[in-house]
């Protein structure tokens, strides 16, 4: 008899029943999470339901224990519960211990089991989405925050040259280099760190994961950054990401927001849930249609709840 993957209901009666994930965040009605993932289990036949829960600041704990006893099979975490995320669970992966932050968890035999899936998310949008190798190149990560730090070592296991971390405080960027040394050397990886303002030397590949955007200050590092057909990405979308992308095509690069690490994120904790790969191209292309449209609502009913 083959074993179910991880995360998918076990239980056989006749009418076999729906698997309960979620994301937990505050403020969380903006969250498209519930959307991609209904499309997600339409597009793969998967039974489940996907809601978004909005948990009081102080009650991440409890909505995790609450969930974990009613039978949810996962939830994604998103602000500002991504560090109580890994104190919340039995068991973290290894992206998760240098990262220091959680996005998934799994609920399975009584453990709790937490991983980070935005930095995979992120290489697979550069990577597949906007067809740019990371092998062999020069990459620039702005800023040493938790989104930074979810980023780097996915970015590291794709084998670029070189990696410059620059953070405004530098004594953040090389506490986030030094984590990370042991694994830039495994994949032979040149990993430093810079003040934003020392920066000198330009990359292929820029990536911004800073909230510069979304405070509409400026881009935090100089255009001699930017090389002419390099790639230029902010972690957000939409209009928070504008200001960052104008800049970059001032420059002379491809700019790119984060919609596609949105969805490619959650095709990773899909799959981890799931054992099913989602077909995360199309459901981005359908995404970005409907951001484009300034879609009013988007429906949230998971595929096993019409």
């Amino acid at each position: 008899m083959t074993a179910a993957p991880p995360g998918r209901n076990t239980m056989t009666s006749s009418a076999p029943s729906v698997d309960l994930y979620c994301v937990l965040g505050n403020p969380i009605a903006h969250s498209r999470s519930p959307w991609i993932h209904a499309r997600f289990a339409e597009l793969t036949g998967e039974r489940l339901h996907y809601e978004a829960r909005l948990v009081p600041l102080g009650g991440f704990a409890g909505a995790v224990a609450q969930l974990a006893a009613g039978g949810a099979r996962g939830c994604n975490v998103t602000v500002p519960f991504k560090l109580e995320a890994v104190a919340a669970a039995t068991r973290c992966s290894e992206r998760v211990q240098l990262a220091g932050a959680a996005n998934t968890l799994s609920f399975a035999n009584g453990a709790i089991l937490a991983d980070n899936t935005d930095g995979l998310g992120l290489v697979a949008d550069i990577a597949r989405n906007a067809g740019f190798d990371l092998a062999g190149r020069d990459v620039l990560l702005i800023g040493a925050g938790g989104a930074a730090a979810g980023a780097l070592a996915p970015l590291l296991a794709a084998g670029p040259r070189r990696v410059v971390v620059a953070n405004r405080t530098l004594a953040r960027a090389e506490a986030l280099v030094r984590a990370h040394t042991p694994l830039a050397m495994l994949h032979k990886t040149e990993l430093l760190a810079q003040s934003t303002q020392a920066l000198e030397h330009d990359f292929d590949l820029i990536v911004n994961a800073t909230v510069s955007s979304l405070a509409g200050d400026a881009v935090p590092v100089p255009a001699q950054v930017l090389r002419r057909g390099s790639l230029a990405y902010d972690m957000m979308y939409g209009p928070a990401a504008q200001g960052f992308l104008d800049w970059a095509t001032a420059g002379g690069a491809q700019a790119r927001d984060g919609l596609g690490m949105l969805v490619e994120q959650a095709a990773e904790a899909f799959a981890l849930w799931r054992g099913v790969r989602p077909p995360s191209a199309q459901v981005l292309q359908e995404m970005r249609a409907a951001v484009s449209a300034a879609a009013p609502a988007i429906p949230t009913t998971g595929a096993g709840n019409p």
